[in-house]
């Protein structure tokens, strides 16, 4: 029988890299889990509705980085770079109160997602939006396919809702494709993302899947 795998995880060390990148952490391992996974949980619940695509950890012996990809950087940078260190000191705060601070020096960072319509998680949250201001849930996904398909570097799309669409009583799931994903295709550029739509009637999943092409040894390169 096969097993559904999660698209990222199946091509690390294909055509991924890890999304965490420790160099020299020694035996703590299970804390510096722990501490990556604080921080996402926070990020993902502060820079809701910033269109964030991916966050990424690098720690060093005395350094560690997290790097914020966003398509709205001056939301989130702010005037004169005041949302920023506003973000790191509530970081930094935070993981205060959860007894997870480790003894390297942070800095975020943030960078800017030049093609937002090529991002998994970026298109699901603008279908979240969409949802949650309250537009038929089959408009919203034509459209975003519409808008996903106008961008060159995109060869194929798949919207899947499940839930209590258009506020019905009971829960049932769509989905939409355009174009290819072959998910079996290990060296298919495939970006794929989980998103909640928060209505009154409960939660709507969303996953999206878009296929960029194939990368190729000499591409990678």
């Amino acid at each position: 029988m096969s097993h559904t795998v999660h698209p990222y995880a199946h091509r690390i060390g294909i055509i991924r890299d890890w999304k965490s990148r420790w160099f020299d952490v020694g035996t703590a391992y299970r804390d510096t889990l722990r501490r990556d996974i604080i921080i996402r949980q926070f990020l993902a619940k502060r820079l809701r509705g910033m269109y964030v695509s991916d966050i990424i950890i690098e720690r060093g012996a005395k350094k560690f980085r997290v790097i914020v990809k966003t398509a709205r950087p001056g939301l989130l940078v702010g005037r004169g770079g005041e949302g920023a260190v506003k973000l790191k000191e509530d970081l930094l705060s935070f993981l205060r109160r959860k007894k997870a601070l480790s003894k390297e020096d942070m800095r975020v960072d943030i960078e800017e997602v030049r093609s937002p319509e090529g991002s998994a998680a970026i298109v699901s949250q603008m279908i979240a939006e969409g949802l949650e201001k309250r537009m038929p849930f089959r408009r919203v996904m034509k459209q975003t396919i519409e808008k996903v398909m106008a961008n060159r570097d995109v060869k194929g799309i798949k919207i899947y809702l499940g839930g209590r669409l258009g506020g019905a009583e009971m829960a049932r799931s769509e989905d939409m494709m355009k174009g290819r994903v072959p998910l079996q295709t290990l060296r298919a550029d495939i970006d794929f993302a989980r998103e909640r739509a928060k209505l009154p009637y409960g939660d709507i999943g969303i996953k999206v899947w878009i296929y960029k092409g194939d990368i190729f040894e000499k591409d990678k390169k």
